[in-house]
């Protein structure tokens, strides 16, 4: 089973991140930081619809705070979601502002809602924590799932990533008698594949969402990676693939239930297929954030180490021992795409 003994280090943006961002546009000028929604004066537990502790906090303004926090939030929501076009908050509310104390960068959570049909909307306000931008990136650019986020000096700012818990998931979904066991394991198999081809690691059941899509004869799911903090900075191989954390063990199972071993290798040659087209695709880009990552510092000497040994074993390649940083490692784990 994989296991995280120690909390990983938060790595702040560097120059040259910082310059791969504004390449790309993902640097816009907030009217409001991190640091502004740590303003509030009172905090509350936030429960579910069950009164289930939810481990967030709902926090408050004071009176001369309030009207002009809200006022900005709804600005960004405006530059996350419609390039800055403020004409969309005319029927915006905030309803709630939340944060999260025990996680990694403590983020804030927004709920906007649409006063006009109460249809509403998250995003997250965060510390800009370098390792998260880079899973970010690769997710946007490597997975099949399009991402948006923004990043002002120390802030971060992601969009909601909807779909079922995965903890959830599993809890109360995995046995319905509509759950489509194989098409659910193969997704499993490929979102494995993607996750220790691209190194993001954590990809335990808390740490991504299944979004469910129901189609005229079938149903088809896709699972979401939600936390990018833990990318490319581990040294054991198996904190990359998630078939080997134990919150999973349902969708492991599936697999071992429905899916042979012809059927799950086929699948992962899909899934490293499709990494290689979009490796073409987005080749400029792909070689951008690679040459930022060799350049920067995102793990420890100790995990590079490690898992430059562990891959080298893997992949039967010693081209990995060469490597100098998670940068390199990473650049030559997408390699193998183009060797299965």
């Amino acid at each position: 089973m994989a296991l995280i003994s120690k909390k990983k280090i938060i790595y702040s943006i560097s120059q040259g991140l910082r310059k791969y961002l504004l390449k790309y546009g993902r640097i816009v000028d907030f009217p409001i930081h991190y640091k502004d929604l740590l303003r509030y004066n009172t905090s509350i537990p936030l429960y579910d619809y069950k009164g289930n502790d939810t481990l967030w906090e709902t926090v408050f303004y004071s009176e001369s705070d309030r009207e002009e926090i809200h006022y900005n939030v709804k600005k960004i929501y405006a530059l996350l979601k419609a390039e800055g076009d403020i004409s969309v908050m005319k029927h915006l509310y905030v309803d709630r502002i939340d944060l999260c104390s025990y996680g990694n960068t403590q983020p804030f959570r927004v709920r906007i809602v649409n006063r006009i049909n109460d249809n509403f909307d998250y995003f997250y306000v965060k510390n800009a924590d370098a390792s998260r931008v880079y899973g970010l990136e690769l997710e946007h650019l490597l997975s099949p799932n399009r991402i948006s986020y923004l990043v002002h000096e120390n802030t971060l700012i992601e969009e909601h990533i909807a779909g079922i818990p995965g903890e959830m998931f599993m809890k109360l979904h995995i046995h319905d008698q509509l759950l489509n066991p194989i098409r659910l394991a193969k997704e499993f198999v490929k979102f494995n594949e993607r996750c220790f081809v691209r190194l993001l690691g954590d990809m335990h059941s808390s740490n991504f969402v299944i979004d469910v899509t129901p189609d005229f004869e079938e149903t088809h799911y896709r699972i979401r990676a939600i936390d990018f903090d833990q990318q490319s900075y581990e040294g054991k191989k198996s904190i990359y693939l998630p078939q080997y954390f134990k919150q999973n063990n349902a969708l492991i199972k599936l697999g071992l239930d429905h899916i042979t071993s012809e059927s799950m290798v086929q699948y992962q040659r899909e899934e490293r297929a499709l990494i290689a087209n979009r490796l073409k695709s987005s080749h400029k880009e792909i070689e951008d954030i690679l040459r930022s990552m060799e350049h920067d510092t995102i793990s420890t000497i100790e995990n590079i180490e490690s898992l430059k040994t562990d891959l080298a074993r893997h992949y039967k390649n010693e081209k990995f021992l060469s490597c100098k940083n998670m940068g390199g490692i990473l650049r030559e784990s997408l390699e193998q795409v183009h060797k299965k």
